[in-house]
């Protein structure tokens, strides 16, 4: 009987394995992670949920996960070895599996990432759909709704009126045209983050200019995700 195929068997750069759910989704979520975080992290804490918390030795999810986190793409050779990769960058990293959250996505990971060169840390719930689709469904307790396929905008932004409408005209003179827009709050006249998603890359001096605005926080910028 001939051997089944692993998520480490290539084919030129091409990734084959038993699901792309387990692999290039996998990928695409880290990689989606640590660009909501600015770079790579330092520590991580990788839970994976329903189906992934029971597959995801077998599957080689932990180390797509870990690959991304490193910021490889999904057809890069080395994420047969990515835990060697993670000990030279000074990844350290831990994983966790609930096999049973019901209210979750069949193949959900939760990612806690921390860079304590910068401070920053994010909190990053994905869902990979097959076929290296994914949805980020939240980050840092926001509901969001975006799949990277798309330029994405996130900004955190003072609870003002008008401020959705001003966002939106901003990037319509840059000539981004918007595909989704999604708006979560914590409460009434509390910071809300705005999540855009637009056809086409919006330009640096946009991004700086919406920085400088006294009422919005934070401005993050993810390209395209391969």
């Amino acid at each position: 009987m001939a051997e089944k195929s692993s998520i480490f068997d290539m084919i030129g750069p091409v990734m084959i394995g038993p699901s792309s759910s387990h692999t290039a989704g996998v990928v695409r979520i880290a990689r989606a992670a640590i660009r909501i975080l600015g770079g790579t992290p330092t520590h991580a804490v990788i839970t994976f949920y329903n189906s992934f918390a029971r597959t995801y030795e077998g599957h080689g999810s932990d180390r797509a996960i870990v690959a991304g986190l490193l910021g490889m793409a999904t057809d890069d050779v080395r994420i047969r070895e990515a835990f060697d990769h993670a000990k030279e960058a000074g990844l350290q990293y831990s994983f966790q599996g609930v096999g049973n959250a019901s209210t979750m996505h069949p193949n959900t990971i939760r990612l806690q990432l921390r860079d304590e060169r910068t401070g920053h840390a994010v909190e990053v719930i994905g869902q990979s759909r097959g076929g290296g689709v994914i949805r980020i469904v939240e980050v840092d307790g926001f509901p969001s709704d975006f799949s990277g396929s798309l330029h994405t905008l996130i900004l955190d932004a003072d609870d003002a009126k008008g401020s959705i409408a001003f966002i939106a005209s901003v990037i319509a003179h840059d000539d981004c045209n918007i595909a989704t827009m999604l708006v979560s709050r914590k409460g009434k006249n509390d910071v809300a983050r705005q999540f855009i998603e637009i056809d086409s890359g919006i330009k640096e001096i946009t991004l700086e200019y919406l920085r400088q605005l006294s009422w919005v926080r934070r401005v993050t910028y993810i390209p395209t995700i391969d």
